[in-house]
């Protein structure tokens, strides 16, 4: 079965362009036109990636994103007009994966819708195995990857399974944000200092027990991010 993509807008036209391109690709496409409307289809089909509009009524895309992560981890991509770098950091921070803004160029678009769900489809077997690597009060499932704190399974998407199998498999290592986006996103980034930076910040939220004062996931100013060893 094609992998299935959840396009949500509540302009039409713009969903069926979207639809257009991506089942040229060979996905198959459910189409919303609004955040409720697409709670109501992630609830009944096995999507694998949502492409999220941010203006829409009834329920608009942030809050749809935040229910979505509620239950799901699923790869989305937050499509709108503004492009601020501000929206950009608020989209990331609800949840989002990634951002394209409008009017977005297709290629672009399909390679991002790709590249997040080949990651997602990387990180999302779970198998079992016995690779583990235990730093104080967190334990990482290698094979699995799976993230534990304090004996209790952390829920992360794929985008911070990523960042977190990289620090966690390098405790000690400082990575520089050019090199974590390079490494995690799979490409080279413009500028990718705060998507790295508020992927870290809630990742902090989840493992801290202060996420203020962290003990794990520390910043080296001028330098980049690392796993302090405890």
């Amino acid at each position: 079965m094609n992998e299935c993509i959840l396009v949500v807008d509540d302009d039409r036209e713009i969903v069926k362009a979207i639809a257009i391109l991506l089942e040229g690709e060979g996905y198959r496409v459910l189409r919303a036109y609004d955040g409720m409307q697409a709670l109501e289809l992630l609830a009944a089909n096995p999507v694998r990636l949502v492409l999220m509009d941010v203006m829409m009524p009834r329920l608009d895309g942030l809050s749809a994103v935040m229910k979505i992560r509620e239950k799901q981890n699923i790869p989305i991509i937050v499509l709108s007009a503004k492009s601020e770098e501000t929206d950009k950091v608020l989209g990331l921070s609800m949840g989002a994966d990634d951002y394209v803004s409008k009017p977005y160029n297709p290629q672009e678009l399909a390679a991002r819708v790709k590249s997040q769900i080949r990651r997602y489809t990387s990180l999302g077997d779970i198998n079992a195995g016995r690779g583990r690597i235990i730093n104080g009060r967190l334990c990482y499932h290698t094979d699995e990857k799976i993230l534990y704190a304090d004996g209790e399974q952390i829920r992360l998407t794929a985008t911070e399974t990523k960042i977190v199998d990289l620090l966690m498999r390098n405790i000690g290592r400082i990575f520089p944000a050019e090199e974590i986006y390079r490494r995690v996103w799979g490409e080279e980034g413009v500028s990718p200092e705060n998507t790295v930076m508020v992927h870290i910040r809630r990742i902090r939220e989840k493992v801290e027990l202060n996420s203020r004062e962290p003990e794990y996931i520390k910043v080296v100013w001028g330098i980049g991010y690392k796993m302090e060893k405890m």
